[in-house]
């Protein structure tokens, strides 16, 4: 005979897992119609000139940027601004629920087609960022954020942050904001958030 209090206790856990991942979804769904409309409405450069200015102090530091996919607000002008000073990087997915790895990227590099539509360098050098700037669905104001629930960059920065000090740059529309977001205890915190609006510096 089974025991009650156990078959009990997991499916209480499997009902609380089940309802986090519900408002998660929830949290993506209502954050990706809002960063739609900001993609739509565009950032005339903002963005991206704001990020350079807070990527600058970091010149020669090796830094992670990112392809940008469907409506993500695109870091491209400042990482290729960077790559004048230093070795500016962009994520590869190896496999699923495994870290990323981070090959060496210029403006002028051979790109393929990568996994979810994101492109890669076809070769190069894989370097260990100290700068990561994070692409994201949803942020807080004290350092949350939502992704697209593959734990890429939590997986990521924990093993970085691991070795070393390593600065986690959320870059989004500022209508991603959300007031709260259903979070977890896996999830790695933003050190700073860059928007076409504002710089929020969380070491402060």
């Amino acid at each position: 005979m089974g025991d009650p209090v156990s078959g009990g206790a997991t499916g209480a856990g499997a009902g609380a897992a089940a309802g986090a991942e519900a408002r998660k979804a929830a949290a993506r769904k209502a954050a990706l119609a809002r960063r739609r409309a900001a993609f739509g409405a565009g950032d005339t450069g903002r963005g991206a000139a704001r990020l350079f200015r807070v990527l600058e102090p970091h010149a020669g530091r090796t830094i992670a940027g990112y392809m940008p996919i469907r409506t993500e607000i695109d870091p491209r002008p400042a990482m290729a601004r960077m790559s004048e000073t230093g070795p500016v990087t962009v994520p590869v997915i190896v496999a699923a629920g495994q870290p990323l790895m981070f090959r060496a990227w210029t403006p002028d590099c051979t790109m393929t087609e990568g996994p979810f539509g994101a492109r890669v360098p076809v070769d190069g050098a894989y370097l260990r960022p100290q700068v990561v700037i994070v692409p994201l669905v949803a942020f807080t104001r004290a350092g949350g954020r939502l992704g697209y629930g593959g734990g890429f960059y939590d997986r990521s920065l924990q093993g970085l942050r691991a070795a070393r000090p390593v600065l986690a740059i959320g870059f989004a529309f500022a209508a991603q904001e959300a007031d709260a977001l259903p979070l977890e205890p896996t999830d790695q915190p933003l050190d700073m958030i860059v928007t076409e609006s504002e710089v929020i510096d969380l070491r402060r």
